[in-house]
């Protein structure tokens, strides 16, 4: 039998994984594990936000049809926690401002309906960047692991090359599995990255709808209070 057929008969019939990881540098380890906890922490992400911005927009939409069927906003405000629902707390903001303007002893309704105005937007500005606080690291995944995954790519090839000039020979059974393992890292980072990217333009996208849906109630809102105005 000739070595070529003992070395064929020898190698695997599959990739496994776990011995592509226990085989490889520790420097290609190390990358191996952070992408690793990377991607975790990216299905983490995607599964909370999923189940908490489907929450919200459910709590808003329920909050809003009580809200504008009733002439009683204040009792509409206290039945309910303005800790749950973001649209809420945007109706407390202009609610609040009204009535500080109302109470002045000279009232100029065209700078009252501004102050509400601005104290509804910016609410609305707060909800939208505290919601979409966690998506940063999915854009930081989405771009940084590919290249983090490329990185020990390139340390497991040089390490290959390493070991081809320390035993002198260029065979596949030298050259492969550093190789094998090298390029096991550049998957894990598109393993990461892919559903990192995926997800972050989704949720983007349904942040700036939430944002446009608490804005097209802060309007609504806004020409109920400024129609209470021209009342006073």
């Amino acid at each position: 039998m000739t070595m070529l057929s003992i070395l064929a008969a020898a190698a695997p019939t599959r990739l496994d994984p776990v011995e592509l990881f226990l085989d490889a540098d520790i420097v290609v380890q190390l990358v191996m594990a952070g992408l690793l906890l990377a991607s975790i922490w990216v299905w983490m992400i995607i599964i909370s936000f999923s189940l908490r911005i489907g929450g919200m927009e459910r709590k808003a939409r329920g909050y809003e049809e009580d809200f504008f069927d009733t002439t009683d906003h204040e009792a509409v405000l206290g039945k309910r926690s303005q800790k749950e629902v973001a649209s809420a707390r945007v109706a407390a903001k202009g609610l609040r401002e009204w009535k500080a303007s109302t109470k002045a002893a000279s009232l100029d309704k065209d700078a009252a309906r501004q102050r509400i105005s601005s104290a509804m937007e910016s609410q609305v500005a707060y909800e939208a960047d505290e919601l979409a606080e966690r998506l940063g690291f999915l854009a930081t995944t989405g771009s940084v692991a590919p290249f983090v995954g490329l990185f020990g790519t390139v340390w497991g090839i040089m390490n290959s090359f390493f070991q081809i000039g320390a035993q002198e020979s260029s065979s596949l059974a030298v050259v492969a599995p550093g190789i094998s393992e090298a390029l096991f890292a550049t998957a894990i980072g598109l393993f990461a990255a892919i559903p990192a990217v995926i997800a972050y333009n989704r949720f983007s996208s349904r942040v700036n709808r939430f944002e446009a849906r608490l804005q097209r109630f802060a309007d609504r809102f806004h020409a109920g209070l400024s129609r209470e105005l021209d009342k006073v």
